[in-house]
C-alpha cells in the first residue's frame, strides 16, 4: 500500500538532482556578476547570472550590505541595454534587492523615463519596480502618471498601476485613495484583469465604509461587469454584504439573493461555482433557497474536467453536515466518484455519501468502500473512519456491519493516527450501542494480539478492564489479557496486570483464578510490573491477610484520581521524606494556565515571584509556601484556589501592577504584584486603597503594604476581605495606587531623604462565579455522572438570546462556570444546529461538581439551552443554576 507513495518521493528527488541550481554558490555568483560591467554587454548571459541571484535571494540566502550594494549599482548598468528580456529580468532584480532610500535615486530617472516610455512592456515593469521602491515623497511626485497610468488604453500598463496601488494601500493609504475616479472608470474596462484589479482595489479603498461598500455592491450587480474573475470577487463582496446586513426583510427574502441566484446561469463555470457556494454558506440558509445550487453543483459532479468535480463533491460535502437531506439528490451521481482517479474526490464523495445515505444504502455502500479504502493515504482513511463512526451511532441497527468494517481494516496495514481513530471509535461505538459491547471488546482482543502500538495497546487494555467485567462471560478476554503479561513490553505488562485486578475485583468467581495469575508475574523482571502484582495481591487479600472491603478496593482500582497527575508528580517531588506520611490532600486540584505573571513587557522581569516558576503546579505551591509565611493569614483555613494573574495596568506605563485573586473559604485575598518601571524613582510605603461599595457581602480585613519597591525589582502589597462562609460572593472592587516616591541620584544610585505622597489610579477588579470554581478534569465522564446519582441533580432550560454562533454561546456558557471542559467536548463543529458539552469542576467546600449542557440554535440564531447538574450537595447544584440564571 505504502509502495507508490514511496516511489512517488522517489521520483521526485531524482527530478531534484538535475535542477539547475544545484550546488550554486553565492561567492561564485557574485563573481560571474561582474559581466554586467562588460563594454560588451551579453544579454543572455546577464540574464543566466540575475536569475541565479534571483533563486539565491528566494531560497533565503542573506546578502551583506556590501554586497546587496555592489549588485544594485552594477545593474543599474544594464539599463543601456536594449534587449526586452534583460530589462524585464532587471526590474525584477532591482524589486528583489529592494535598494536604500540614497540608492532609489540612482535608478529613479532611468524607472521614469521608462514609464513613460512608448513601449508598454516598458512602461508596465517600470510602474511596479517604482511603485514597489519608493516612498512618499517620490510617490507624489510621479502620481500624476500613475492616474494616467490605471486608464491606459493598454490593459497591461493598467493593470500594472492597479496591482502597485493594492500594495501601496498598505503604505500610504491617503495618497492611493485619491485614484477612487480613475479606478472607479477603470471598472468599467472591457479588459477583462484591469475590471478584476480595479474593482479589487476600489473595494479596499471603501472596505472601511459599510454604505460604501453596500452601494458598491448594488451598482455593480445591475449587470455591469463582465470579467468572470471580476464577477467572482463581486459573489464574494455580495456574499459579504448579506452577512452584515439584516438576514431577511418581513417577506423572508434576502437582499442580493436574486443575483447570486442569476449568477448560476453564468456562461463561466468559475462564476457558476462561486455563487453556488456563496449560497451554501449563507447564514441560515434554507432548502427553498439552496436547491438551484444543489442543482449546479451536481451537474459538475459529472463534468470532465476533475478540478470542477473536487469542488463541487468538497463543497456538497460541507453542506451536508447541516442539510443532509438537501444532498440526497446527488447520491447516486457521487457513489460513481467513488471509482474516480482521483483519490481526494473518491474519499470526498465516500464521507459525504455516510452523511446522507439511507438505512438501507449502508450494506451497499460498506462494499464500495472495502474495495476502495487500500488505495488511499492514511490521511484519507482517518476522516472515512470518523464518517463510518458517525453513520453507526445514526443508524445503530447496521452496527454489525459496520463493526465487522472496522475490525477488517483495523488489521490491515496502517500507521499509528489511522489506528487509533479505529480503535477511538469501536469504543466509542461500544460505549453508545449496548448490543455492540460483546463483537467489540472482541475485535479488540484479537487486534492487541498483534498490535505494534505501545499507546494503543494500553488504551485498550485498560478499557478492557471497565467494561469487560460487566459482560456476560468476562472469563474469555482473560487469555487476551495474560498473552500481553508474557509477549509485551514493560509497559504493556503493566497496564495487563491492572486490568487483571480489575477483573479479579469485579468479578467474585474469578478471583482464584486471577491470584494465580498475579502471583506468576511477580518474578517479572520489570519492577513496575512486580510493584504493580504485589499491590493488587495485598489490596484483594491473595496473601491470606484481611483484604480491602469490596468498596474500598472498588474505589481504589476504578475510581477517577481527584487531582490532576502533573500536580501529583510535582508534589511528590518536593515531598521530603520524614516520620509524616505523605498526604494526597495537599495536592492542589487546580489545573493552571499560567504561571503568576504570564503577562509582560517585553524585557521585564515578572511581577510576581521573581522569576515565573516552571509549570503550574510549582505556581499553586509558591502561593501556597508565600501566604503561609505570612502570619495575618495563618487562620484563614486552606487555600482553594488562586487564579491567574490579571492585569490592572497597561503595558508600558510608569508601573506594572496585576493581581492574583487568592479564595479561601470565608475570605478573599488580592496579591497586587508591583513593578516600578522608573529608574529615577525609589517607591515606599506602597499600598492599595480598595473601594468594595459595589461588592456588599464583602468586609476589608487586612491591608499589607509594602515597604520598598525599587526599579525593576517586583514585590507584593495584599488586601483581605471576609465572606460569609462557603458562598461565592460577587463583586466589583476598584483599585488605588498610594505610595511615597523619592528621588534616585543615578550617579550614585542613592534616595533622596524626603518624598513625595502620590497616587497612581488602577483598573477595576471583579470577583466573578468562576473564581469558587477549580478546573478538574474526570478521565471518564459517563462513569463520575453515573457514580454521583441522581438524587443531587438539578435539570432546568435557558434561553441564551441570538448569537453569533453555536460556539460562542459554549464558549460564553464554559468562561462563565469556570469549569474544565471533558472529552474534548469544547469543540463545535462549524454550521452545526445542536451540541452537547460535558464540564467538571470542584466547588468551593470540594465538592465535586458534573454539569451535562445540551445547545440548540435555530434559523434567527436564538439559542436554548438545557443544563444538568450532579454533584455531592444539591445546595451545590441549584447553585450552579443560579449563576448560569444570573449570567
Amino acid at each position: 500500500m505504502a509502495q507508490p507513495l514511496i516511489k512517488k518521493d522517489d521520483d521526485r528527488d531524482d527530478e531534484a538532482e538535475y535542477s539547475p541550481f544545484l550546488g550554486i554558490e553565492k561567492g561564485a555568483v557574485l563573481q560571474e556578476a561582474r559581466v554586467f560591467n562588460d563594454p560588451q554587454l551579453d544579454p543572455r548571459r546577464c540574464s543566466q547570472v540575475i536569475t541565479k541571484l534571483l533563486y539565491l535571494l528566494n531560497q533565503g540566502e542573506n546578502f551583506t550590505k556590501i554586497e546587496a550594494t555592489e549588485v544594485f549599482f552594477a545593474v543599474t548598468k544594464l539599463f543601456q541595454s536594449r534587449d526586452i528580456g534583460l530589462r524585464r529580468m532587471v526590474y525584477l532584480i532591482i524589486k528583489e534587492l529592494s535598494p536604500s532610500a540614497d540608492e532609489v535615486i540612482i535608478v529613479t530617472s532611468s524607472l521614469m523615463k521608462d514609464m513613460n516610455s512608448k513601449t508598454d512592456m516598458y512602461r508596465a515593469n517600470a510602474i511596479r519596480v517604482l511603485c514597489r521602491i519608493t516612498d512618499g515623497t517620490l510617490l507624489t511626485q510621479i502620481e500624476r502618471y500613475l492616474k494616467q497610468a490605471i486608464v491606459d488604453k493598454n490593459p497591461v500598463v493598467a493593470s500594472a498601476a492597479l496591482v502597485s496601488g493594492l500594495h501601496l494601500l498598505q503604505t500610504n493609504p491617503e495618497i492611493v485613495k485619491r485614484w477612487s475616479n480613475e479606478v472607479q472608470e477603470a471598472v468599467q474596462s472591457r479588459a477583462a484583469l484591469v475590471q478584476f484589479h480595479a474593482l479589487a482595489l476600489l473595494h479596499q479603498i471603501r472596505q472601511n465604509d459599510r454604505l460604501a461598500v453596500s452601494k458598491l455592491v448594488t451598482s455593480l450587480t445591475r449587470g455591469t461587469v463582465r470579467s468572470p474573475l471580476a464577477q467572482c470577487l463581486l459573489i464574494r463582496y455580495t456574499s459579504q454584504v448579506i452577512r452584515e446586513s439584516a438576514t431577511s426583510t418581513q417577506t423572508g427574502d434576502r437582499p442580493f439573493y436574486d443575483f447570486l441566484e442569476g449568477c448560476l446561469r453564468h456562461k463561466a463555470e468559475m462564476v457558476i461555482f462561486e455563487a453556488a457556494k456563496a449560497i451554501t454558506e449563507l447564514h441560515g440558509v434554507t432548502s427553498r433557497e439552496l436547491t438551484p445550487a444543489i442543482t449546479v453543483l451536481q451537474l459538475f459532479l459529472s463534468s470532465s474536467k476533475p478540478v470542477l468535480r473536487f469542488a463541487a463533491v468538497r463543497t456538497l460535502n460541507k453542506v451536508a453536515m447541516s442539510h443532509p437531506m438537501a444532498v440526497t439528490n446527488c447520491n447516486i451521481d457521487m457513489e460513481s466518484l467513488i471509482s474516480d482517479q482521483n483519490r481526494s474526490i473518491a474519499t470526498l464523495a465516500i464521507t459525504t455519501l455516510l452523511k446522507t445515505g439511507n438505512e438501507s444504502s449502508v450494506d451497499r455502500l460498506m462494499k464500495q468502500i472495502t474495495n476502495f479504502m487500500s488505495d488511499i493515504a492514511d490521511e484519507f482513511k482517518i476522516v472515512v473512519v470518523e464518517a463510518i463512526k458517525s453513520l453507526c451511532l445514526k443508524f445503530p441497527l447496521k452496527y454489525r456491519s459496520l463493526m465487522n468494517f472496522l475490525s477488517n481494516i483495523l488489521r490491515e496495514e496502517g500507521g499509528f493516527d489511522y489506528k487509533k481513530a479505529i480503535v477511538d471509535s469501536i469504543v466509542i461505538l461500544i460505549r453508545d450501542i449496548p448490543d455492540a459491547k460483546e463483537s467489540g471488546l472482541l475485535h479488540l482482543c484479537e487486534f492487541i494480539e498483534d498490535c505494534e502500538f505501545t499507546y494503543l495497546s494500553t488504551q485498550i487494555l485498560h478499557f478492557l478492564g471497565i467494561e469487560g467485567p460487566k459482560t456476560s462471560d468476562p472469563s474469555k478476554y482473560i487469555r487476551y489479557i495474560y498473552n500481553r503479561v508474557h509477549l509485551e513490553n514493560a509497559t504493556v505488562r503493566a497496564s495487563a496486570v491492572s486490568t487483571l485486578a480489575r477483573f479479579g475485583v469485579t468479578v467474585e468467581s474469578l478471583k482464584p483464578r486471577i491470584f494465580v495469575l498475579l502471583r506468576r508475574c511477580l518474578f517479572d523482571n520489570d519492577d513496575e510490573v512486580r510493584d504493580r502484582a504485589t499491590l493488587y495481591l495485598k489490596t484483594l487479600g491473595a496473601d491470606g491477610t484481611v483484604a480491602e472491603t469490596e468498596k474500598d478496593a472498588t474505589d481504589f482500582l476504578f475510581g477517577s484520581l481527584d487531582v490532576p497527575l502533573i500536580n501529583l508528580e510535582t508534589s511528590l517531588k518536593n515531598y521530603e521524606p520524614s516520620e509524616e506520611p505523605f498526604d494526597i490532600d495537599s495536592v492542589p486540584k487546580e489545573i493552571k494556565s499560567q504561571p503568576l505573571a504570564e503577562k509582560k513587557a517585553p524585557g521585564k522581569k515578572p511581577a510576581g515571584l521573581g522569576a515565573p516558576p516552571s509549570g503550574p503546579t510549582a505556581t499553586v505551591d509558591a502561593y501556597e509556601k508565600l501566604l503561609s509565611s505570612i502570619p495575618e493569614f495563618a487562620n484563614f483555613g486552606k487555600l482553594f484556589k488562586s487564579s491567574a494573574p490579571v492585569e490592572l495596568t497597561e503595558a508600558e506605563t510608569e508601573y506594572a501592577v496585576n493581581v492574583v485573586k487568592h479564595i479561601f473559604d470565608s475570605h478573599v485575598v488580592f496579591q497586587y504584584n508591583c513593578t516600578n518601571t522608573i529608574p529615577e524613582q525609589l517607591l515606599e510605603n506602597v499600598f492599595v486603597v480598595v473601594d468594595a461599595s459595589d461588592a456588599e457581602e464583602f468586609s476589608e480585613v487586612i491591608s499589607r503594604p509594602l515597604r520598598s519597591l525599587p526599579y525593576d525589582s517586583p514585590g507584593q502589597t495584599f488586601v483581605a476581605f471576609e465572606k460569609p462562609e462557603g458562598v461565592s460572593a460577587v463583586g466589583k472592587f476598584s483599585n488605588m495606587l498610594r505610595f511615597i516616591v523619592k528621588e534616585v541620584d543615578p550617579s550614585t544610585g542613592e534616595a533622596e531623604e524626603d518624598g513625595v505622597e502620590d497616587e497612581y489610579q488602577l483598573e477595576d477588579l471583579e470577583v466573578v462565579s468562576a473564581d469558587y470554581m477549580l478546573k478538574v478534569g474526570v478521565s471518564n465522564f459517563k462513569n463520575a455522572w453515573d457514580s454521583l446519582g441522581p438524587d443531587c441533580e438539578r435539570v432546568d432550560e435557558y434561553g441564551l438570546g441570538p448569537r453569533e454562533s453555536l460556539a460562542e454561546a459554549v464558549g460564553a456558557v464554559i468562561n462563565l462556570l469556570g469549569m474544565q471542559p471533558c472529552e474534548g467536548t469544547e469543540a463545535v463543529a462549524s454550521n452545526s444546529r445542536s451540541h452537547t458539552c460535558l464540564l467538571s469542576g470542584v466547588y468551593i467546600g470540594n465538592v465535586k461538581v458534573l454539569v451535562r449542557l445540551s445547545f440548540g440554535i435555530d434559523s434567527s440564531r436564538e439559542v436554548a439551552m438545557k443544563l444538568a447538574v450532579r454533584s455531592d450537595d444539591e445546595v451545590v447544584s441549584d447553585a450552579i443554576h443560579e449563576i448560569v440564571a444570573s449570567g
